[in-house]
């Protein structure tokens, strides 16, 4: 009888939690006329529908589990005031809402959207402009910010603000945003097993990808193009960059990536196109660079010592003025493989695979890196001369630096079993 008893007190406390989610309606006709009325009337869970209109609203707190759905993306406009939705609770969902005019400030760090110490959250559908910040996490795990258009207007670094900022989040999935016109396009710091898939990034005046201190974190799929310096990645380890593309990124300090102090990563299918470098390595080791293609850049690797245990196979090096540039005579990375479209030599026994050793690294590259304003006498005869007397006997290039087996025909992604079936072969 007791057991009958305690089972019916259950279902009808289940009936009970299942029956207070309601939606609550914001319109100016509505009995909620603001979005933190509607707030304050919402119970655990309840869905606060939207409706299209223009709210002048801002620090609009989130403290408890809801979902903020916008009908035809009605205008949060903060009129510059401040912050405008913080999110302080878990299972929060915000899903179609145009939110602009955020406030600007040199001592907080105002965002469109914040999310501090939640899980379980979901930002997705939301179009933002005229901002400092826009989607902001802070110690906030288990998330995915999804199909957002983030569009800043920034002009100067020291007045403006990221587009996506994580910073101690962990497991959160970062996927088809679009972000331009900010400081930095995505930033993470101290943010762990991240994923980042099919975002652009492009027009920011400093980084497409700026991120520090973040370990086994994966970037696939996304374009970074024409930002500042490019795409920054520091003290991170056990990295995984596959299928993006780091296009244009043009400058006197740009690159495609920047990778300082890396250890342990992967770098593959990769497209570093119309870079000034397309990547500048610095104390990075121990990381597979396959199967990418470095396509008219001023330097396709530029690495800068204390890079040891590198390994470059089946990569593209096409029509770079500098293949590769390197500031020391120590080198113990491999270079096997790759097709260097510069490369003169021969293939007697047609299997696919120069006869002839290919040195990438020429020595007009060394002196352009002791004395930049050589760059001037660029394909000149005389620089012709010079690189060709290196490569017959080198003194100022690593004399290991060497590709043994390089391919006569760009590397197509359906050779790769091929290519890492042959193993390599003295010359």
């Amino acid at each position: 009888m007791r057991s009958t008893v305690f089972l019916f007190v259950g279902i009808f406390l289940m009936g009970s939690n299942m029956a207070i989610a309601e939606q609550i309606t914001v319109c100016a006709d509505c009995e909620a006329l603001s979005i933190k009325q509607a707030i304050a009337m919402a119970s655990d869970n309840d869905t606060l529908l939207i409706k299209k209109g223009t709210y002048k609203e801002f620090n609009i707190l989130i403290d408890k589990p809801l979902t903020l759905l916008g009908e035809n993306y009605p205008v949060i406009d903060g009129e510059d005031k401040g912050e405008i939705i913080r999110i302080a609770s878990d299972n929060v969902t915000v899903d179609g809402l145009f939110i602009i005019n955020v406030g600007t400030s040199y001592t907080s760090d105002y965002a469109a959207i914040r999310v501090v110490q939640s899980e379980n959250f979901l930002i997705q559908n939301i179009v933002l402009e005229k901002l400092f910040f826009g989607i902001y996490l802070e110690k906030s795990n288990n998330g995915k910010v999804y199909h957002n258009k983030i569009i800043g207007d920034a002009v100067d670094e020291y007045n403006s603000g990221n587009g996506i900022q994580l910073w101690y989040s962990h497991n959160v999935v970062v996927d088809h945003n679009i972000v331009q016109g900010v400081r930095d396009g995505i930033y993470l710091e101290f943010s762990d097993n991240v994923t980042i898939n099919n975002n652009l990034s492009s027009n920011n005046l400093r980084y497409g990808l700026h991120f520090m201190f973040s370990n086994d974190d994966v970037y696939t799929n996304n374009t970074f193009e024409n930002n500042g310096a490019g795409v920054a990645v520091m003290f991170s380890k056990r990295i995984k960059m596959r299928k993006n593309i780091f296009r244009k990124n043009w400058g006197t300090a740009s690159y495609g990536v920047l990778l300082k102090e890396i250890n342990d990563a992967e770098i593959v299918g990769n497209t570093f196109e119309e870079n000034t470098i397309g990547i500048n390595i610095e104390g990075s080791n121990r990381i597979d660079y396959r199967n990418n293609d470095f396509i008219n850049n001023g330097w396709a690797v530029k690495v800068r010592g204390a890079c040891y245990s590198n390994r470059f196979v089946g990569n593209n090096f096409l029509y770079n003025s500098f293949d590769i540039s390197y500031n020391s005579k120590v080198s113990d990375n491999v270079f096997e493989q790759n097709y260097w479209s510069s490369y003169t030599g021969y293939d007697l026994n047609k299997d696919g695979i120069g006869d002839v050793p290919y040195r990438p690294v020429k020595l007009f590259s060394y002196i352009v890196n002791r004395t930049p304003e050589t760059i001037v006498l660029l394909r000149s005869l005389f620089m012709d001369i010079i690189d060709f007397s290196e490569k017959v006997s080198p003194v100022f290039t690593p004399d290991n630096l060497v590709d043994a087996t390089p391919l006569m025909r760009p590397f197509s992604g359906l050779e790769e079993d091929v290519v890492a079936s042959q193993t390599s072969k003295p010359k």
